[in-house]
């Protein structure tokens, strides 16, 4: 019996609701199949409690659009929910939006999809973006990912991806300003949250600013809140409060390497609680995914030439955080020996290390071998401050150095 899909109709009705000036368009409770949609300026797409909006994995279905892909522009199948250049729009609802993610990570996995996946929510160069109550489900890539978009909300929002689903990553804000991400409970494959601003392959990198974060969960996700790894146009005013972490590999993170440029500053990070990650803050410039990481450029541990494709990373503040039951590290940071990390403050940071510890790096680099509970680790940092520190159950020092100067170093350690 063949499907029936919802696409043309509520494709229809969005339309015109943005044809009368806006509006709202109601999903009601049922499950209504359907492919690609297209949001429009001053319209809610409205779904009711018990509605489903179920995306078809067909191919067919998610036409070829000019958005972002890794930080750069190309073609890519429509997500499944987009948007370009629109104002006021908005996604809400007690429903369920369900990307249908297993036939499109399968043909991940076979190298079959022909363009990069959809995104399940991909809002490109919009203002006044609202995002808030539904339930975000098996996304067949990133989930939720405004890109050079303007005063972007998003609240109140699950988003449930299969641990094991590739690079499924919860809220993606890529070269955006003025993001507001508020109690969000975030289960996915990859990042939870990552904040993005392009690679060296965008002709004109757009920073990405004025992001808040706070009263967020967040589960088994590669990072907790990530910045990174596509830094080019630079990341700052990014602030991170009130958030659980739990059993994601890293908690804080910031990663980026040589190449890639932009300047990472005023990040602010406090009251979080993370239990089981494998390393609570890491800061890594040696980061080595993809084929243009592997190169003797991003690898090499000796000084190179600084540029404006060298990043830089500096005005860093982290405060009130907890950390138990980690495995592999209590923080990783690590500056460039040729532009070192600045102006970085721990203070009242708890860290204590799981009786049953599993070995894993602290983050992906050459050279990071896989440890159990080794203390703070810092190299090529300077004019920084570690206050009111505590690390419990240490295998070694509670802090190492290696090429830094200007520390300020209070850190107690504890059996």
């Amino acid at each position: 019996m063949p499907k029936t899909l919802v696409t043309e109709s509520l494709q229809a009705e969005i339309d015109a609701a943005a044809q009368r000036g806006g509006g709202r368009v109601v999903v009601p409770a049922g499950v209504h199949r359907t492919g690609a949609l297209r949001l429009r300026s001053h319209v809610d797409l409205h779904l009711e409690a018990g509605a489903v909006l179920q995306f078809d994995p067909d191919p067919v279905l998610y036409p070829a659009v000019d958005a972002r892909w890794e930080g750069a522009p190309r073609q890519i199948h429509s997500p499944c929910l987009y948007a370009q250049g629109e104002v006021g729009v908005a996604i809400t609802g007690l429903g369920t939006i369900d990307g249908g993610g297993q036939a499109w990570w399968e043909r991940h996995a076979a190298r079959a999809n022909s363009l990069p996946r959809p995104t399940l929510i991909g809002l490109h160069g919009c203002e006044r973006v609202t995002i808030r109550d539904v339930s975000l489900r098996n996304s067949p890539a990133w989930t939720v990912h405004p890109a050079l978009s303007r005063d972007v909300t998003i609240n109140n929002v699950s988003i449930r991806n299969p641990a094991d689903s590739p690079y499924t990553d919860g809220i993606n804000p890529e070269s955006c300003t003025n993001v507001r991400i508020s109690d969000c409970h975030i289960d996915v494959g990859d990042d939870c949250i990552a904040i993005k601003a392009g690679t060296e392959a965008d002709p004109e990198p757009v920073p990405c600013q004025n992001i808040t974060v706070t009263g967020c969960t967040m589960v088994h996700g590669h990072g907790g809140v990530v910045l990174g790894s596509e830094m080019a146009g630079g990341v700052r005013n990014v602030v991170v409060s009130n958030c659980v972490f739990q059993g994601t590999d890293r908690g804080i993170r910031i990663k980026t390497r040589r190449g890639r440029g932009g300047v990472v500053e005023d990040l602010r990070v406090s009251n979080v609680v993370m239990d089981g990650v494998l390393c609570a803050i890491a800061i890594n410039p040696f980061y080595h995914c993809g084929d243009d990481g592997k190169t003797e450029r991003v690898r090499t541990r000796e000084p190179l030439p600084v540029d404006d494709a060298t990043p830089l990373l500096r005005r860093i503040h982290i405060a009130h955080v907890t950390a138990r039951n980690v495995h592999a590290a209590a923080a990783h940071l690590y500056g460039l020996p040729e532009q070192p990390l600045s102006g970085i403050t721990l203070d009242d940071v708890t860290v204590s290390f799981a009786e049953d510890a599993v070995a894993g790096a602290p983050d992906m680099a050459d050279g990071l071998e896989p440890m159990t509970r080794a203390g703070i680790r810092l190299g090529y940092v300077t004019d920084s401050d570690l206050s009111r520190v505590r690390v419990t159950g240490a295998d070694g020092d509670a802090v190492s150095t290696e090429h830094c100067s200007g520390l300020t170093l209070d850190v107690r350690s504890a059996g």
